[in-house]
């Protein structure tokens, strides 16, 4: 099993603006530093733009990311252990603080790429049931051997 990891993030004007300068200046390298990490996976791409956003439907100024771990230990030592966390810690120059949970992680099968909507829909049963092994955090996380892997989609038509 993989670590598939989503967080969102509403930023405090457009990409393009002024005010993002540095996150946008930022984001290439810590998106490399990231695809360098051991045991990262994979992540969610958005295309040629140079800033690396992620399009989607769910408002201008929201930013997504996500991306697949080989394991927490992972996923933890490139968010809290490397260059990411000073980058981590100007988050408020660039985001606004929100009150529902924005971030959510689940375990995948290996060589399963999650789209975003299915990220989206994982935050949204975190926000509705609290930590279940299908949607939880680094705060209350499960193992891998307490999840049952079932795409969320499938999990919303039961």
């Amino acid at each position: 099993m993989h670590l598939a990891q989503l967080n969102i993030a509403h930023m405090r004007a457009p990409v393009d603006s002024p005010e993002l300068a540095a996150f946008v200046a930022g984001l290439d390298p810590i998106n490399r530093l990231a695809e360098a990490t051991p045991g990262f996976v994979w992540r969610l791409k958005g295309g040629d733009a140079p800033e690396d956003t992620v399009k989607h439907d769910h408002g201008d100024h929201l930013l997504v990311n996500l991306s697949v771990w080989e394991s927490r230990e992972a996923l933890w030592d490139y968010v809290y252990r490397s260059g990411h966390l000073e980058f981590l810690q100007r988050r408020r120059e660039w985001f606004l603080r929100m009150a529902e949970p924005s971030s959510v992680m689940w375990w995948i099968p290996e060589g399963h790429e999650p789209r975003l909507a299915e990220g989206m829909e994982r935050l949204e049963r975190f926000r509705r049931e609290g930590p279940t092994s299908e949607a939880f955090t680094f705060k209350d996380f499960y193992d891998s051997s307490e999840a049952v892997w079932r795409p969320a989609a499938a999990e919303a038509r039961k």
